[in-house]
């Protein structure tokens, strides 16, 4: 996502050379969206693996819409007919004639569960897809997906920095056998220990207007990162490093997405596979609690209520 928008700068060409980068040290997971651009995201990543399809597994995601006069306003489709056009869609921007993993990016609450997947499960049964995917959702929302067509994976909010999906919806996704995938494993870059003030961030930087990036919960959200710092440290190895190295050793089920758009940090990030966490640092770092609220979805987006826009 931050290779298109919401992150500041942009830089196709080294985000091109990231991505060449993750493929050859065998970091083949890769996670993209029609809403991210919108639309470029995916275009970007189809011609980064153009000639490597075969050494990636692909995801992409619908469901959220942006309104063409104010990119800024979005609202939600999973309405049947749209599924089917934005996987069409979404195969033509990324060039390929499958998608791996096709998730929906969020519940649309105009249309039941029921009829979207079952709209993604025709795509499988049509060979435009070969696994499903839902992203944000609760445990019975989970449920109610899988009994129309098994779901691979869940995507959502997941790290040190965001505990939410503990509980009913890691176990109604281990009780089912469905992966889990979480996004923004480094608190949105705050883990790596490298954002010590709001004003590090691009005025156009979403985070300048997330409640956890703001006032007293910014300063209280430094000794979190504080104490990460200091176990890395005396681990000989980088904080945002050590952060993920928690999220991996959550379970086999368990694969992380860290964004970035600079090889120098995609090689950092890779690095967290070969750090081992013992039960003393498991029990530290769990001790860990975030100030300031996530994010309410969509929040950022100047307050607009989270529905299907009109035609």
């Amino acid at each position: 996502m931050g290779m298109s928008e919401f992150y500041g700068t942009r830089d196709e060409d080294e985000s091109v050379a990231t991505i060449h980068r993750a493929l050859d040290l065998g970091v083949t997971f890769l996670d993209t969206a029609d809403v991210y651009g919108p639309h470029t995201n995916e275009e970007m990543v189809g011609r980064a693996i153009a000639g490597r399809r075969d050494e990636v597994v692909l995801a992409t995601k619908f469901g959220i819409i942006r309104d063409p006069a104010d990119p800024v306003r979005r609202g939600f489709d999973g309405s049947p007919g749209y599924a089917r056009a934005a996987c069409d869609a979404s195969l033509r921007r990324l060039g390929v004639d499958h998608i791996d993993l096709y998730y929906l990016h969020r519940a649309d609450p105009e249309t039941p569960i029921e009829d979207t997947v079952g709209a993604m499960a025709e795509l499988v049964q049509a060979g435009k897809v070969r696994y499903l995917g839902l992203s944000e959702v609760a445990a019975e929302t989970i449920r109610r997906a899988y009994a129309v067509h098994p779901i691979a994976a869940l995507q959502s909010e997941w790290s040190l920095w965001s505990r939410d999906v503990e509980g009913d919806i890691i176990g109604t996704c281990r009780e089912l056998g469905i992966g889990l995938v979480p996004y923004s494993p480094l608190g949105r870059g705050f883990l790596t220990g490298t954002i010590t003030s709001p004003d590090d961030f691009d005025a156009d930087d979403f985070r300048r207007r997330n409640p956890r990036f703001q006032g007293e919960a910014f300063a209280k959200n430094l000794e979190l990162v504080r104490a990460v710092r200091e176990l890395a440290e005396r681990k000989g190895v980088t904080a945002s490093q050590l952060a993920l190295a928690w999220v991996l050793a959550q379970g086999d089920d368990v694969v992380p997405i860290p964004g970035t758009k600079r090889r120098r940090y995609l090689e950092e990030n890779a690095g967290a596979l070969d750090v081992t966490l013992d039960a003393a640092d498991l029990e530290l770092l769990d001790g860990i609690v975030p100030a300031g609220d996530r994010y309410p979805d969509m929040s950022f987006v100047a307050g607009v209520t989270p529905t299907r826009l009109p035609e």
